[in-house]
């Protein structure tokens, strides 16, 4: 039997891989680092309920070993300019926890691990240059002169996919302005934060900047919002990380930063999901890109993944199709909401008057801190695979 090759072995690919072993299918990974490459960040952070159901679907028990190792938070809590506008503490669920919160290292890392045990084949080192689809299969060709034949190939080779590059489909879509920094803190022994997660509209210590707080396994993340005159060196670094850290979570984490990044708000999607012949399906970044918040990218990417391999495993064409369809839309759903929280997380003139006097208003008028807790996350509902949670 002709193999399925998977290019790229993030998140989205080694659960395709995992999806298609699932299905009996013969699977290779295609990787461009080496095998023992380090992954460093957090990158995504959270795995949604579904994302876990989907996962332990394709692997019975790998939603334990994930939901074993991350932390769940039940307490969500939003301040502006100082003063607490809304908190809430859910009880804990009764089934399986609405999602767990780990580093996308050690999500990579229980992955890796259920596709070796599933039988999934792995080459590493292998930089796929050049692509050939045909009605009857693929042939890859790496940078290195090896080649690879496939039934189907699941492009799941992140933002700046060779294989979609390839093919020549566009991505369309906006870049915001202005930037965020993400940073990686390790707990301090002894003297870990309230397991709970923090926004916080205007932190009078950031100079008025929005700043997020998460929990995951050993640490938390913090993003803050720069405006779009500041400069990524005076805030995007280790050493500018260590001079406004503090006063964001107090002394003592200068020495526990584990990593530090930028980002810039990217909202695209591919204008087909698909190669005209259905032999190669995007899957990941590789089919859509979106900004962090809300969980949307690695979640729905695993979506893409499972669906991927459900429609080569059906054997038709006409699968495939609505594979294209069905993933495309929920990319275009995402797009949307995206727009939303953008709205939101770096407002205009007339929206922050809005925010400021919701926040005003939220001690006599609860729904105004609601307001303000969940608006910078988007739309409220929608399915899971489409849709990502608001934390």
């Amino acid at each position: 039997m002709t193999p399925v090759v998977v290019v790229g072995a993030g998140p989205v690919g080694l659960s395709a891989a995992l999806a298609l072993r699932s299905h009996g299918l013969p699977v290779t990974v295609l990787e461009a680092d080496p095998q023992d490459r380090e992954r460093p960040g957090s990158r995504a952070l959270f795995v949604h309920r579904e994302t876990l159901g989907l996962l332990d679907a394709m692997l019975p028990g790998l939603a334990a070993e994930i939901t074993a190792y991350g932390r769940t938070w039940h307490t969500r809590r939003t301040l502006h300019r100082g003063r607490e506008v809304y908190a809430r503490t859910f009880p804990p669920p009764s089934g399986p926890p609405p999602f767990t919160s780990l580093r996308q290292a050690d999500t990579e890392r229980f992955l890796r691990a259920a596709c070796e045990r599933a039988g999934a084949g792995f080459e590493w080192g292998a930089r796929v240059t050049g692509v050939c689809s045909t009605e009857s299969g693929v042939r890859l060709t790496g940078a290195d002169g090896r080649e690879w034949s496939a039934s189907h190939v699941v492009a799941a080779d992140g933002a700046r996919s060779a294989v979609r590059r390839e093919l020549g489909i566009a991505l369309a879509g906006t870049r915001g302005e202005g930037f965020h920094v993400v940073v990686d803190v390790a707990d301090v022994p002894g003297g870990e934060l309230p397991l709970e997660r923090v926004f916080h509209y205007e932190h009078p210590g950031a100079g008025g900047r929005s700043v997020m707080r998460v929990p995951f396994t050993g640490g938390f993340q913090i993003d803050l919002q720069c405006r779009d005159d500041d400069r990524p060196e005076e805030f995007g670094t280790e050493e500018a990380v260590r001079h406004w850290l503090p006063a964001i979570v107090g002394d003592g984490y200068g020495d526990r930063i584990l990593w530090v990044s930028t980002y810039r708000f990217l909202r695209k999607v591919a204008a087909s999901f698909t190669d005209p012949h259905g032999r190669v399906l995007l899957a990941g970044e590789a089919a859509h890109l979106f900004p962090p918040f809300g969980a949307r990218g690695m979640n729905s990417g695993i979506a893409d993944a499972a669906a991927a391999a459900g429609a080569i495993a059906a054997g038709s064409a006409e699968a495939v199709a609505r594979f294209a369809e069905v993933r495309r839309a929920a990319g275009l759903f995402n797009l949307a909401a995206a727009g939303t929280a953008l709205d939101h997380l770096r407002p205009g003139r007339m929206v922050r008057v809005g925010q400021r006097a919701a926040a005003a208003l939220a001690p006599v008028l609860p729904w105004c801190g609601s307001w303000l807790e969940h608006a910078p996350y988007g739309p409220r509902h929608g399915a899971p695979a489409v849709a990502g949670r608001r934390y």
